[in-house]
């Protein structure tokens, strides 16, 4: 009963966490070009979680994306910059895009 109600509490504790975040993504206008599950303008986020799984710089790299824009990755559309962003929000976003399954 206890390993059931931690279990529990652990995912609605994560499920929590990631709908702040996609709420985040939503505030700064990430979900005009990316969607959860499909591409949009841009990869959905859970296609960028799978190409950078098992990248230990990923969430450097993707920041650096995020903040100074991006081009050629996943075609010819580039991302612009978003550097109004704040860099803790960005750090969440990365974080959350990459735990997106």
């Amino acid at each position: 009963m206890k390993r059931t109600t931690l279990a529990l509490a652990a995912a609605l504790a994560f499920a929590g966490h990631a709908q702040a975040d996609e709420a985040l993504a939503k505030k700064h206008n990430c979900t005009a070009c990316h969607k959860v599950d499909a591409k949009l303008v841009g990869p959905a986020y859970k296609d960028v979680a799978a190409k950078y799984k098992n990248d230990k710089k990923a969430e450097a790299a993707l920041f650096d994306k995020v903040k100074k824009g991006s081009m050629g990755v996943w075609g010819p559309v580039p991302m612009p910059p978003n550097g109004a962003v704040p860099d803790e929000d960005i750090k969440k976003l990365v974080k959350w895009v990459l735990s997106v399954k």
